[in-house]
């Protein structure tokens, strides 16, 4: 059996790693690396296998650094299942159409400029159309149901709590020629015992191989408690300057989270009645799907409801869901104080990036990142403090006051991650590989394995592989 590791290798985005045993190629994750714009189109373009070799595809979870390259993978000669939960295929029916539109949108302004320069247009690495060919190879199982997805190769989902859908991925292999046997757990990404909305991850009694995300392995996250209380100041701080809160969040899990907050500050009289405006269309249906799926929220959730007289945690009188293009112009004519919940949460395309073109040089306004934010990008720049960026080509002076809220992350923080390993039996580990995470996360949560026990434990490169 061999097992090499092709994204979110000592990096955070873009998870890939390829498990191959008994003839098959089973493909855990095929996510979109996101970085410098000159590297991402190249990398994600070419595949660094054969897709036609790849037996199946098992899908943790919808979020785009998971999902976002199986159009593509479909598109160069995938044609085996692409295994995942019910709501994550209802979630990505959503998301890779989308991917799909922004792909098709970058490619047109891209090639607007090439022939100003001359150059040969490019092609944008998949379409509308070819996302939604991908879809019919997606088959949703439910947690805790094993089913058989190759030669000597048992499959189950196991709760993650990360987001609607996420999944551990348990495989139990037995490899014909050796008659060895492993059980192979693949985190996806681990998600928060005290999460607003979802069920709490599941623990392990045992593996022999795990991989393991990394992405908070060197710090601490607030409660969900103290963000929504720094939530509540930040709203207030900004209502009282007459201006805008404008946040940048993923369509999928973070926006849920916030109008959730959003809804339970309101009903508590903890903020004025100011209008919440989701101008996301991904974040609009990301929210239908999470609607479709009550079995999924937690006792705090129902209980929310129960003791009051709202019937949803995603809907109260003060919210709209915007998805018509001109509605989403207006809101820049809005004089009121309002909070805008806008995808990308990264702030790299979407409509967020004309919220802050029209709002960043306001100094009522307030720019409130809530999501994690990868080296090189938009968000970052502003997380770190920049007092000039650039949007759409035009240079910007940072004027509005940037707030950081690091409680709604909906990933386990190091605390978490111990966590959830610690359960495991340290003499049946043989293995233990960290991914999904910067540098200085892995090399914290490496020491900090090592001295509670864990002797096996790697950080591997892309294209490193392992054999057993």
């Amino acid at each position: 059996m061999r097992l090499t590791f092709f994204g979110a290798a000592r990096e955070v985005t873009g998870s890939m790693h390829l498990l191959e045993v008994n003839g098959e190629r089973i493909l855990l994750d095929c996510g979109l690396f996101q970085g410098h714009r000159a590297d991402t189109y190249e990398r994600n373009l070419h595949l660094p296998f054969d897709p036609a070799t790849v037996s199946a595809v098992v899908l943790s979870h919808a979020h785009i650094d998971h999902s976002g390259n199986l159009p593509n993978l479909c598109k160069q000669g995938f044609r085996g299942d692409v295994w995942c939960t019910a709501a994550t295929r209802n979630l990505c029916s959503y998301m890779l159409m989308d991917s799909g539109h922004i792909h098709e949108q970058d490619v047109a302004y891209l090639n607007k400029q090439r022939r100003k320069r001359n150059e040969p247009p490019v092609e944008p690495l998949y379409t509308q159309a070819d996302a939604l060919a991908s879809l019919e190879q997606l088959i949703g199982v439910g947690f805790q149901r094993p089913i058989r997805i190759a030669d000597g190769v048992q499959l189950t989902f196991v709760q993650a709590g990360h987001i609607l859908g996420a999944a551990f991925v348990q495989l139990d292999i037995r490899e014909f020629h050796t008659g060895k046997s492993w059980r192979l757990l693949y985190s996806g990404d681990i998600g928060r015992w005290d999460s607003p909305i979802l069920q709490p991850p599941q623990n392990f009694d045992e593996a022999d191989i795990v991989i393991m995300e990394s992405t908070y392995g060197d710090r601490l996250h607030e409660s969900y408690a103290d963000a929504r209380k720094r939530l509540r100041d930040v709203v207030n701080r900004t209502a009282r300057r007459r201006g805008k809160v404008i946040i940048p969040a993923f369509a999928v899990g973070r926006t849920q989270e916030l109008v959730y907050a959003l809804n339970q500050l309101d009903a508590g009289g903890d903020i004025p009645a100011i209008r919440v405006f989701v101008d996301s269309p991904l974040a609009v249906n990301a929210t239908d799907v999470f609607r479709m799926h009550p079995e999924a929220w937690n006792d705090e959730v129902r209980q929310f409801l129960m003791e009051g007289e709202r019937r949803s945690p995603f809907d109260y009188p003060l919210i709209e869901y915007v998805r018509d293009v001109r509605r989403s112009k207006q809101l820049n004519n809005l004089s009121d104080p309002v909070i805008i919940i806008s995808a990308n949460g990264m702030a790299e395309n979407g409509r967020i990036l004309h919220h802050l073109k029209n709002n960043i040089e306001d100094p009522r306004n307030t720019v409130l990142i809530v999501s994690f934010q990868a080296e090189n990008t938009l968000g970052r720049r502003l997380k770190d403090g920049e007092k000039r960026v650039r949007i759409f080509g035009e240079t910007y002076e940072v004027r509005a006051e940037v707030e950081s809220i690091e409680g709604y992350s909906a990933h386990a923080d190091q605390r978490g991650l111990l966590n959830w390993v610690s359960t495991l039996n340290r003499q049946k580990l043989q293995q233990l590989f960290l991914v999904h995470g910067e540098p200085s996360a892995m090399e914290t949560l490496h020491q900090l394995l090592q001295e509670k026990g864990f002797r096996q434990v790697h950080t591997p490169a892309r294209g490193d592989f392992f054999e057993f």
